[in-house]
């Protein structure tokens, strides 16, 4: 990838761009300006059609948080208590949630966090839950329910013995994926759902969970991927849908997003049964890879995925999703239409309509990155390894940081939110 740092004094002499075309992508010939910044360098294509917004970015790679505006200028920084454990977003009070490293990881694959903390202004804690043991720690993403409880992604173990008894084809501990809601008043978790009690497998019949695959897409193939430490679903993104009362999920080394009915007690989302869709805690509907389920319908939509962001204005319903590309070496922004009611055919293609799309040859991050959408119609994307870009509906790049970092997510704030305006800004 041509980096904005190299030849830069070439790039404005001759008029050059520094993001080729590619796939009929309008990009512009010459970069109006290009402005240094605190964390990085910034440049404008298209000045009048780039939003004007603060930026809120999370750096893992350096263990920063902090809002820049479109000169990547920093604007506020906090000081954290530990790393990044990945998320970390602004309350409409102008305080933090963040998903960060406990001071002791027993279960330590990529994404490890264990601590979740509400954080003020300056930088002091609010709120501290720690959940990180030998047996479970909470990793990746965090979500703020609209009942003011947090939503969380967990590794639980599950040893050797228990693996093999459930149909695992690894003679090692494995590390299923569990969903905890947990109240923040009394540090209660008050309704959770363990991936574990919806597996099917076809390794072994003398074993639980024994069944066709194809036959059953609600539930979760034990060995799709046989990761060798373990970590067999790897979910990395969390969104809540409140109209629905719907969890979705990003699993990607399905390469694919689960489905999973908010409704439910805790003991019904152990079971089969129960909740607003009948279906207890197994998968409503899931999509983006139909050969998780050995489906012969619909076509592969991800490789590898991050960040199922839910729209909320126009388009609200629809999902913007970021596809890593991992072994295609290119990426691609997708939003896709949600269907108004879930239903799962292995037979049927079940795959969501794609509504828009950006891709570029030198759009690629194999790990972390997403996208929002702007008040102006644009799209935010975070390239990790890069830095981000902003892209018009024509798909006309407008905009691109390059930063000195390793970048989980860019959550876009307009200068008049509750958010803003509570830190001063």
């Amino acid at each position: 990838m041509y980096k904005i740092f190299q030849f830069i004094l070439i790039v404005i002499l001759l008029g050059s761009c520094s993001k080729d075309n590619n796939n009929s992508t309008e990009i512009p010939e010459l970069i109006q300006y290009i402005k240094q910044g605190t964390t990085g360098t910034a440049e404008f294509f298209d000045a009048a059609k780039v939003n004007d917004d603060y930026i809120l970015v999370n750096d893992p790679g350096n263990s920063a948080v902090y809002i820049m505006n479109k000169d990547a200028k920093v604007l506020h920084e906090w000081q954290l208590s530990s790393g990044l454990g990945n998320d970390v977003f602004l309350l409409p009070n102008g305080k933090l949630i963040a998903s960060l490293d406990a001071s002791e990881q027993h279960i330590n694959l990529g994404g490890s966090a264990g601590v979740i903390e509400i954080i003020g202004k300056d930088g002091q804690t609010e709120w501290h839950f720690d959940y990180s043991t030998n047996d479970y720690i909470t990793h990746h993403d965090v979500e703020l329910l609209p009942n003011g409880n947090v939503l969380a992604i967990v590794w639980e173990r599950k040893t050797i013995q228990e693996a093999n008894f459930a149909g695992s084809s690894m003679d090692i501990d494995i590390f299923p994926e569990v969903l905890i809601e947990i109240d923040p008043k009394t540090n209660e978790i008050v309704w959770e759902w363990h991936s574990w009690d919806h597996l099917i497998q076809n390794f072994d019949t003398e074993k639980e969970n024994f069944g066709l695959i194809n036959a059953h897409p609600e539930l979760i193939n034990l060995n799709y991927v046989p990761h060798e430490r373990g970590d067999i679903m790897h979910a990395n993104g969390l969104s809540f849908d409140p109209e629905k009362n719907v969890i979705y999920l990003s699993v990607n080394f399905f390469s694919e997003v689960w489905v999973i009915d908010h409704s439910t007690t805790t003991e019904q989302a152990s079971t089969h049964n129960g909740g607003n869709y009948n279906k207890g805690g197994d998968l409503i509907y899931r999509f983006g890879n139909p050969e998780a389920y050995k489906s012969s319908a619909g076509a592969r939509l991800f490789n590898h995925n991050h960040f199922p962001n839910l729209l909320d204005n126009e388009g609200k319903g629809n999902m913007l999703i970021y596809s890593n590309g991992a072994q295609l070496e290119q990426s691609t922004v997708y939003e896709l239409k949600m269907p108004n009611t879930f239903s799962l055919d292995a037979s049927l293609n079940n795959e969501p309509q794609i509504i828009w799309e950006f891709t570029h040859k030198d759009l690629f991050a194999p790990k972390v990155s997403g996208a929002v959408r702007l008040s102006n119609g644009n799209t935010l994307i975070t390239e990790g390894d890069f830095g981000i870009w902003e892209v018009t509906p024509k798909g006309q790049v407008v905009w691109l940081f390059e930063g000195k970092g390793f970048f989980w997510r860019a959550y876009n704030y307009e200068k008049d939110s509750p958010a803003i305006k509570a830190l001063g800004l």
